[in-house]
């Protein structure tokens, strides 16, 4: 009876671990993606933080800015045409889209990092403002960046 009642408490304490850490790991990566001041701020993108994993169009230093992607087409094409290759771009899902934003995230092949994506359509401009930051560590070897480029050749390729 005794070792019946000593592997049900093991059975239980298992249980116990197990779902205090898959918790441990869910809520800090909700909290931080309600936190971390992603979207549009008063016609802006959030800048990038001091470190080397982030690139944005909009006020920005040498070492995180990109341009902005121009289009000649209705702001409605120019979108749904973005979301077409964003859904072509490997490991990548969009989370949020609206009339003007668009939020999406992208998963490093081998070790499953996450870096935010992000595209804004302003109302007054033909342009497709962009910022893209790794969640954590100081440097994403250029992947922001250049994830970046190569959606801006695609849309180019397709004439936007």
């Amino acid at each position: 009876m005794s070792i019946l009642l000593t592997s049900l408490r093991l059975r239980i304490l298992t249980v116990v671990i197990f779902v205090t850490l898959t918790w441990s790991f869910i809520l800090p990566s909700a909290a931080w993606a309600f936190s971390s001041g992603l979207g549009v701020n008063n016609g802006h993108l959030a800048t990038c933080p001091t470190s080397d994993n982030c690139v944005v169009s909009q006020d920005a230093d040498s070492k995180h800015g990109i341009d902005p992607i121009s289009y000649h087409l209705d702001r409605d094409t120019a979108r749904e045409t973005l979301l077409k290759v964003l859904s072509v771009v490997p490991r990548t899902e969009v989370l949020e889209q609206t009339d003007n934003y668009i939020h999406a995230i992208s998963k490093s092949r081998i070790f499953k990092f996450v870096d935010d994506v992000e595209f804004y359509f302003p109302s007054d401009e033909s342009v497709i403002h962009l910022r893209s930051a790794s969640r954590v560590g100081e440097s994403d070897l250029g992947v922001n960046r250049r994830r970046l480029e190569q959606i801006r050749l695609a849309l180019r390729d397709l004439n936007i």
